[in-house]
């Protein structure tokens, strides 16, 4: 992969909510109010409901049938529930890609502007992996792993084949199949590395309309580690293929590393999945981050 100099972005931002056709326009309130997110997942639940998850190109040695650990956990302190994704356990390599996915409440149709919210905590470092939505068939996730993706968020701190040692900051594609680090808009800056165990909230609004039109393009705003209250910390980050077609699914990937450079198998922490359409920038959840409803 190549790598591009990160985006400042300075540019006061309106909140804005909007309906782009009759089918989404029974799901959008007013601004404010909490019926305008469409949950997606909270993990709530005993089980991954409505989840896939495949490992799709296994080279564990000795073989692990079905390595990647996806489930539910509890915080202690709060009793809250969230997915914990790892690639494999602890020691074992191999695991190249382990997929994730869940069919979204309502797609987000050509022309449409939604915004995503997800909560996300690093188990610790190293790690690699990878979120966002897709716009492929549920039959062909398998065949285009990562390039189901359009807009792809990175957690990574492993070495690139060209010997670029990544250092766990939030990243963006920026670019044809480009990654840039989020930046923090006081410093013009990169930002700092994803602190392990400390949750932060994003917001990632998407813009589905056509190249021509500004459109296959996403911006990400951030709250938590050095950021206490919510910023844009990317304006603009680029699809990673394109197509221009209705983004249908939630995915994440997460990734052990060959065998003789592994990356490591560090979990992320996922929870509080939530869709609005618009530039939607309020917070889903009640009271302080890591509250449920």
């Amino acid at each position: 992969m190549k790598f591009v100099s990160a985006k400042l972005a300075f540019t006061v931002v309106a909140v804005l909510s909007f309906c782009t056709a009759c089918e989404e326009e029974s799901t959008l309130a007013a601004h404010g109010k909490e019926s305008a997110w469409l949950l997606i997942d909270d993990f709530e639940t005993e089980t991954l409901e409505g989840w896939t998850n495949i490992d799709v190109q296994n080279d564990t040695n000795p073989h692990v049938p079905d390595p990647q650990i996806s489930e539910i956990r509890r915080e202690l302190e709060t009793g809250n529930q969230y997915m914990l994704r790892k690639p494999a356990a602890d020691g074992i390599v191999g695991n190249r890609k382990a997929i994730g996915f869940k069919l979204l409440p309502l797609p987000v149709q050509v022309s449409a502007t939604y915004t995503f919210y997800t909560r996300i905590n690093v188990e610790y470092f190293p790690n690699n992996q990878s979120f966002g939505l897709v716009n492929v068939p549920a039959s062909d996730i398998p065949d285009q792993h990562y390039d189901s993706f359009e807009p792809m968020i990175r957690i990574t701190d492993k070495r690139e084949s060209d010997g670029y040692k990544n250092d766990g900051t939030l990243m963006v594609l920026s670019g044809e199949k480009a990654y840039s680090k989020i930046v923090n808009p006081v410093t013009g800056e990169p930002a700092k590395p994803l602190l392990p165990g400390e949750w932060y909230e994003l917001w990632y609004v998407v813009n589905n309309d056509k190249r021509e039109r500004g459109g296959q393009r996403y911006d990400i705003y951030v709250r938590g580690g050095e950021f206490k209250t919510q910023q844009l910390v990317f304006d603009g980050a680029d699809f990673r293929m394109q197509r221009t077609l209705p983004l249908t699914h939630f995915m994440a990937i997460s990734n052990t590393g060959p065998h003789d450079a592994p990356y490591g198998n560090g979990g992320v922490r996922y929870d509080d999945i939530y869709m609005a359409a618009g530039r939607t920038l309020f917070s889903p959840l009640n009271g302080s981050p890591g509250s449920k409803k």
